[in-house]
């Protein structure tokens, strides 16, 4: 009776140690820069390689990321193309969620953008659909960062 009890003990605590939702092991935490990007837009795609005229960097933390971007060729003027945003995020599995607060373009402020990732290596993959109502934006992208030393 005493094993039955112990049996019947361990089993309950396997099945309440479990949860429908296994957590990521994704490593996300770090610098990393964007090295190319191909966007598809009614089934064209156009592929930009960004280890040469600009360096555009996400910063990703526990809770936030942050992406900086600007024009390596520029002019040292008001005429330098920067781009910048950020906000908080969230990882389920392999399921990447951001939630863009801060933009220059308002139009892309608090908007939620659903992107599938993985890492193979140093090499960042994070795929998804962005569409931002109101500007004609409404496109699948496919990013490829590498994590900085």
């Amino acid at each position: 009776m005493k094993y039955t009890f112990l049996l019947l003990a361990g089993s309950l605590s396997i099945l309440l140690s479990c949860t429908t939702q296994a957590p990521s092991n994704i490593q996300l935490r770090g610098t990393w820069r964007l090295v190319s990007g191909t966007t598809i837009t009614k089934g064209v795609s156009t592929v930009t390689d960004y280890t040469k005229d600009s360096k555009f960097i996400k910063i990703i933390n526990e809770d936030h990321f942050a992406f900086l971007k600007h024009d390596l060729n520029s002019p040292k003027d008001s005429s330098n193309h920067f781009d910048a945003g950020g906000g908080a995020y969230t990882l389920n599995g392999d399921q990447y969620t951001e939630h863009l607060d801060f933009y220059g373009d308002r139009n892309w402020e608090a908007k939620t953008f659903q992107f599938t990732v993985s890492i193979s290596n140093d090499t960042l993959t994070q795929r998804g659909q962005e569409k931002v109502e109101g500007t004609g934006v409404d496109r699948e992208i496919i990013e490829r960062y590498v994590r900085e030393k």
